[in-house]
């Protein structure tokens, strides 16, 4: 057996060892159960009165726009607020757990509940000391990060798609930086700027922040300061209390490390970026500005690289948003109403605000009688309806409060003279403005320069539209005119309009206002006027485009007060009453395109006259010298134009010419001028005063018989001349260039050389000596036999010098049988826009290539014959122009189109109203009809010229169905 190991522990030993190891810990919990609820109870109460004071904290920073408490400060107080609700449930159960003690608390009656309840008690006692050690706080609040973008509400647009996408194209474009949307008061700019706001919610984009900042019309750089803080978090009356210089050096230093988009409504004046605080836009920063504003200048001065002009509606988007605020349960109320309603939304020119205003104000209107009356109201005082005359007009009339100065606000309300769409020539306007006094006339040409100017800032401001060598105005702005020069609705009749209104007299209640200041009949049908209309106060009179015969005697006894008066036009008046004499106060006359044959010698009594038109009158056949040399004030005097194949051509005229020439050097105060020569003599006389020379606008020189040899270095000292026509001097051989190279190199011969037209010269043979005129604008050569080039290449060996015909817009070439080129060498041609050729069978080839066709759309006229022959720089340069060309039908289209619209005239003037929506819509069929007759060769043009005017259809209707048909 093996043996046995035994090992013997005493029992108090092993006693001992269990009770340490099993109840020890556990005891600790019941024996210091009392101390530890007592340590609970005190910290507890320390820790609520910490969140309370830092709850104080928060609350007084929250009070602060733009402050937002810590994310770790909101944990902490919730983690009070939860510990608070278990510490008080330990308190409360606290009485009851101790009273199971016993033997000084080393004993309890139940002991797995009081072991349980005083670790609770001890645990808490760690969390709450936990969590006053960590409620200490130096910041308990920040600034709020706001959202990327806030959406703005906005009105479904109609027709303003194409901007919008114009718009964001240029954001998506990483080289624009800052683009400016301009346009007419009205015409949607906000709408497509909320537009685009709203898109960034939509489309996905890496901007970190879009701000939107109305800026309006009092410009105030705290409150764009103001703005952009709340946006970026700095909004507390601390902030705002800060200087501009401070408050921009935190908004710079936030914009700067962001990509932001700055959206600006309402800018009415340049903002400097940089004092606002605001970085530029650039490649590297990828930010972006956005802008709208009523005038393009403003786009110029905060230099946007992208300026886009916000247009009117086209009609089937003006028609579409029209009839949605109408509403179809009244457009469709009564058959006659959807034509009614059409007449009514055309009335509105396409501007969202006024379609807006004027269709909400007919909607419900079921009646055709109320559509009617409506259509009367807007063509005599459209801010008769509700909404016009305290919606739309003060929202316009902001951008003519906004005009630098009552100047240009005068000039303004004086385009309102003019009828509706009407192509207003921006030199005659300016006359016109000189000739009231609006314009200074001290110094003419700086009133012109002056003149010129205003169109330019009004171009700008959207208030006339710009079209080349004329203006319009828009026929809402022209209504707001109006009501404006009314003062504003409460004076009716201060200016007194009737422009294209189909009168044929002048109505008699019109002549007792005695209070017109401006009264335009101008473009009606008036052959009659009333005797002795009392407007002394008047001081412009436009009766251009009437039919008037004659002028009563005393027509003029009450309108001493007249400045400006206007009977162009009349092409069957033939005299002037004598009663003219009381016009003492008159500078400004127009008697242009009549058949007045004298001018009667009571003129000379109008001592202040300063400008004088008798162009395209017979007036040339006899001049009255005795009245001229009354004119002692005369600024401008025109007296070219008229038909000289009508002048009883002999001896008389040319010396009446000699005459007229010496008696324009006494008016002094001459400075345009516009004059016929006819003669060697008086050509010379003419070129020998200085005075004369420098005053002349346009020259023309007619059946100069002998002269065989023009020098145009006499015509160079001519330095005003725009315009210069030389027509039936049939000796003429050559126009010669007599100035060395280097006098032609640095000399500016011919600057203000804008016109030049050459005919029935038959032995002249070239042109070279237009290479002296850099700003040659249109240039017309016919009936010469002799002329073979029109810049010959040896005569000149300036080409490589100079580039003639860089501002040419329009270029006519007509019946020149031995013309062979313009010029042997292409050239840049970068404005011209028309070319006309027609008999001009050797002229093979244009100076154009292929770069003349980049970019840009230039039209070729010629017979089909012509153009099948003609050749071409290379296959690239016919390719180019493979789409410019258009049949021309010359004069037989001239003849053609003349003769139907005259007959038309007849049929239109007893049939329809000219104001009508049947009759606009007709005249546009006939302007198609016409543009087709252009279109056609001759034989084709004849037959559907016939077709048309002797059918027995048109000849009894002029039925809008009928028209098209014959477009097709």
């Amino acid at each position: 057996m093996g043996s046995v190991c035994s090992i013997s522990l005493p029992c108090d030993a092993m006693a001992t060892r269990c009770w340490d190891d099993c109840f020890r810990d556990r005891s600790t919990y019941i024996f210091d159960l009392e101390d530890h609820l007592l340590a609970l109870i005190s910290a507890s109460k320390e820790l609520i009165v910490k969140r309370d004071d830092i709850l104080t904290r928060v609350n007084l920073a929250e009070q602060q726009q733009g402050f937002k408490r810590l994310s770790e400060v909101q944990l902490w107080l919730s983690s009070v607020d939860f510990v608070e609700t278990q510490v008080n449930s330990l308190i409360s159960d606290g009485p009851r757990e101790v009273n199971r003690l016993y033997f000084g608390g080393c004993c309890s009656s139940d002991f797995k509940t009081s072991f349980k309840f005083g670790k609770s008690v001890a645990k808490k006692l760690e969390e709450v000391n936990s969590l006053k050690n960590r409620g200490v706080f130096v910041e308990v609040a920040g600034r709020e990060i706001a959202s990327v973008v806030d959406v703005r509400p906005v009105e479904q647009t109609v027709g303003l798609e194409v901007t919008f996408a114009r718009v964001w194209s240029c954001l998506e474009d990483e080289t624009i930086g800052i683009i400016g949307l301009y346009g007419m008061g009205g015409v949607g700019k906000t709408m497509i700027l909320k537009r685009i706001n709203n898109n960034f919610c939509e489309k996905p984009n890496d901007f970190d922040l879009v701000v939107w900042i109305v800026v309006s019309k009092d410009l105030k750089i705290e409150k764009i300061q103001e703005d952009i803080g709340k946006k970026i978090g700095f909004s507390n009356d601390d902030w705002n209390s800060q200087s501009y210089d401070d408050k921009a050096v935190d908004i710079y230093k936030v914009l700067s490390q962001k990509k932001f988009v700055l959206l600006l409504d309402d800018v009415w004046e340049p903002i400097n970026l940089i004092e606002v605080g605001i970085p530029n836009p650039t490649v590297q920063n990828s930010s972006k500005i956005v802008f709208t504003a009523r005038s393009e200048e403003v786009c110029y001065q905060i230099k946007a690289q992208q300026r886009i002009k916000v247009e009117c509606l086209t009609w089937e988007k003006a028609w579409e948003l029209f009839r949605d605020k109408v509403g179809d349960d009244t457009i469709n109320a009564h058959p006659d109403i959807p034509q009614l309603a059409e007449i009514v939304a055309k009335e509105c020119g396409g501007l969202p605000l006024a379609l807006i205003t004027i269709g909400r104000a007919m909607a419900g209107k079921r009646v055709p009688r109320e559509w009617k009356h409506a259509i009367t109201v807007l063509r005599r005082d459209a801010s008769q309806i509700i909404g016009m005359g305290d919606k739309v007009f003060p929202i316009l009339k902001f951008s003519y409060d906004n005009l630098q100065n009552d100047k240009i606000r005068s000039c303004l309300l004086f385009c309102a003279l003019f009828p509706e769409d009407y192509n207003i020539s921006k030199e005659s306007l300016i006359d016109y403005w000189i000739g009231e006094g609006i314009l200074d006339d001290v110094d003419r040409r700086g009133a012109e320069n002056e003149g010129y100017g205003f169109i330019g800032t009004l171009s700008r401001a959207c208030l006339l539209e710009d079209a080349g060598k004329f203006v319009k105005m828009h026929d809402v702005i022209r209504v707001m005119a109006l009501w404006i020069a009314s003062k504003n609705g409460k004076v009716k009749d201060i200016y007194l309009v009737k422009a294209g209104a189909q009168l044929t007299k002048i109505p008699t209640d019109i002549t007792k206002i005695e209070h017109v200041q401006r009264m335009s009949f101008m473009a009606n049908k008036i052959d009659y006027l009333c005797r002795t209309p009392k407007w002394k106060n008047l001081q412009s009179l436009i009766l251009s485009e009437n039919s008037l015969c004659s002028i009563p005697s005393d027509f003029f006894q009450f309108m001493s007060s007249l400045r400006v008066l206007d009977l162009s036009k009349n092409q069957d008046l033939v005299t002037l009453p004598s009663g003219i004499l009381r016009l003492v106060s008159l500078e400004y006359l127009n008697l242009s395109a009549t058949k007045i044959q004298h001018l009667p010698m009571e003129l000379i009594k109008l001592v202040n006259l300063k400008y004088l038109n008798l162009e395209h009158t017979p007036i040339v056949y006899k001049f009255p010298l005795q009245v001229m040399s009354g004119f002692s004030n005369l600024q401008v005097l025109r007296i070219d134009g008229y038909k000289y194949s009508d002048m009883v051509e002999g001896d008389f005229f040319f010396i009446e010419n000699e005459k007229l020439v010496d008696e324009l050097q006494n008016l002094k105060q001459l400075v345009r001028l516009t004059l016929p020569i006819v003669s060697t003599i008086a050509l010379h006389k003419f070129l020998s005063f200085e005075e004369l020379r420098n005053s002349s606008q346009a020259l023309s020189l007619y059946t100069m018989s002998g002269l065989e040899e023009l020098d145009v270095s006499s015509l160079t000292k001519m330095k005003n001349l725009e315009k210069l026509s030389i027509n039936k001097c049939e000796d003429l051989k050559d126009m010669k260039i007599s100035f060395h190279r280097s006098v032609i190199l640095t000399d500016h011969f011919f600057y203000c050389l804008r016109n030049v037209r050459i005919e029935n010269c038959h032995k002249l043979r070239d042109l070279t000596w237009l290479i002296l005129a850099p700003n040659l604008n249109s240039l017309k050569v016919s009936y010469c036999n002799g002329m073979e080039e029109i810049i010959n290449d040896g005569k000149s060996d300036l080409l490589e010098s100079i580039k003639p015909f860089a501002k040419l817009e329009v270029l006519n070439l007509q019946i020149l049988p031995k013309l062979k080129s313009i010029c042997e060498k292409s050239l840049p041609l970068t404005c011209l826009r028309e070319i006309v050729a027609t008999s001009c069978p050797q002229l093979v080839k244009l100076p154009l290539d292929s770069k003349n066709g980049q970019d840009r759309k230039i039209v070729i006229k010629g017979y089909q014959s012509w153009w099948d022959e003609l050749e071409w720089e290379d296959e690239a340069t016919k390719t180019a122009f493979a789409s410019s060309f258009m049949v021309y039908l010359g004069e037989v289209s001239g003849v053609l189109c003349s003769s139907f619209l005259l007959f038309l005239g007849r049929k239109d003037c007893s049939h329809k109203s000219q104001g009508s929506s049947e009759s606009k819509n007709l005249r546009s069929y006939v302007a198609r009809f016409i543009m087709k007759m252009q279109q056609l060769t001759v034989l084709r043009a004849v037959a559907l010229y016939t077709h048309v005017c002797e059918s027995r259809r048109f000849r009894t209707s002029l039925k809008l169905e009928y028209w098209p048909c014959v477009i097709v």
